[in-house]
């Protein structure tokens, strides 16, 4: 069975064994690379499903190798790994594609589901996914986001407030794609709404603080939440 390739690009070692027992265990391909030209050197051979990218491979920085991946045509969806409080330049990695964050120490159960959740969303559209539905306009969105679509993917956004203007998750992800395009007064407004829809919706309380951060001093450690994943 053969549920997607994956390529692990982490320099420790116990990771990476960490990582691929949980992703073999639910049938995908896992590569991997322990620095960044390992890393450049696998794209010329294989192409991948998802990159899993730690945001520090030893002395490299996994944003640079991001850049370089995109600098040479390669738009794999990507996974950023992160330790706590590490992530300083959030929106350069979504800027980059990379809107899908894990926190450092990770349980397989959390990485199997948000690569099961990424890979899903750049696969065929699912038999019990309505064409045109909210759910659709949602997937769709994201995906788009990944391949740095920004304008299509705000499309779809509002295609999907137009079936449904209660969702907390759909004004959660318009705020993510003010913040890539750099517009944080609208993405404070649509974490606002979101909040307001519902007061407990994880995701935007999160996306709330670091926008409270960025406009009170300048920078953000909080790390960019997506939404819900089910």
């Amino acid at each position: 069975m053969n549920n997607g390739k994956i390529y692990l690009i982490d320099d420790e070692r116990t990771i990476r064994l960490t990582f691929r027992f949980a992703l073999e265990t639910d049938g995908y391909d896992v590569h991997e690379a322990a620095s960044a030209d390992e890393a450049m050197m696998g794209f010329k051979s294989e192409k991948y499903d998802l990159v899993v990218l730690d945001l520090r491979i030893g002395e490299d920085n996994g944003l640079d190798i991001l850049a370089e991946m995109r600098r040479r045509g390669i738009q794999t969806p990507t996974l950023m790994i992160t330790a706590y409080g590490s992530i300083r330049n959030a929106v350069r990695a979504m800027q980059l594609g990379a809107i899908d964050f894990l926190e450092k120490p990770i349980e397989p159960v959390a990485l199997r589901k948000i690569v099961a959740e990424i890979i899903g969303r750049h696969g065929p559209r699912p038999k019990a996914v309505i064409p045109g539905s909210f759910e659709d306009c949602l997937r769709e969105a994201k995906r788009l986001v990944n391949l740095q679509a920004f304008d299509p993917a705000a499309e779809k956004i509002t295609e999907a407030l137009r079936l449904d203007d209660k969702s907390p998750e759909a004004h959660n992800l318009r705020g993510v794609l003010h913040e890539i395009c750099g517009d944080l007064d609208g993405a404070k407004k649509a974490y606002g709404r979101a909040i307001k829809l519902d007061s407990r919706h994880e995701a935007a309380q999160q996306n709330m603080r670091r926008m409270f951060e960025l406009f009170n001093f300048g920078r953000s450690e909080e790390p960019l939440h997506l939404g819900d994943r089910s």
